[in-house]
């Protein structure tokens, strides 16, 4: 009983920090659109689209070690709860892969600008 419950509190720990953490658009992404007019405006635009992307991928990848370990041991924290967690970790990795696709095709938008 003690490690399901060390693990359910180390795993909320985790994610609520991860998600405090991040700020993929720290920059005013109206405003830089709107105000991109050369090259190195859309060059940079271009970089920052390509850091989300991989700040994306990066989520992708804990959330696919997070479902293993789900997969791995439910029994830790319940089969039930397990299943419950897995398929949330599964729509999450899914919605960072999309997000990763996205920013990835606004870079490569933004580098077609800039030539």
């Amino acid at each position: 009983m003690k490690i399901k419950l060390l693990i359910t509190l180390l795993l909320a720990i985790g994610l609520l920090s991860a998600c405090a953490g991040f700020d993929p658009h720290s920059m005013d992404m109206n405003q830089a659109v709107h105000n991109a007019k050369t090259k190195a405006d859309h060059e940079a635009l271009a970089q920052h689209y390509e850091e989300v992307a991989k700040e994306m991928q990066l989520k992708v990848e804990e959330h696919k070690k997070i479902l293993s370990e789900y997969e791995r041991e439910p029994w830790l924290i319940g089969k039930q709860q397990a299943t419950g967690f897995g398929v949330h970790c599964q729509r999450l990795i899914d919605v960072y892969e999309k997000a990763a696709e996205e920013n990835l095709e606004m870079a490569k938008m933004h580098r077609e600008i800039a030539q």
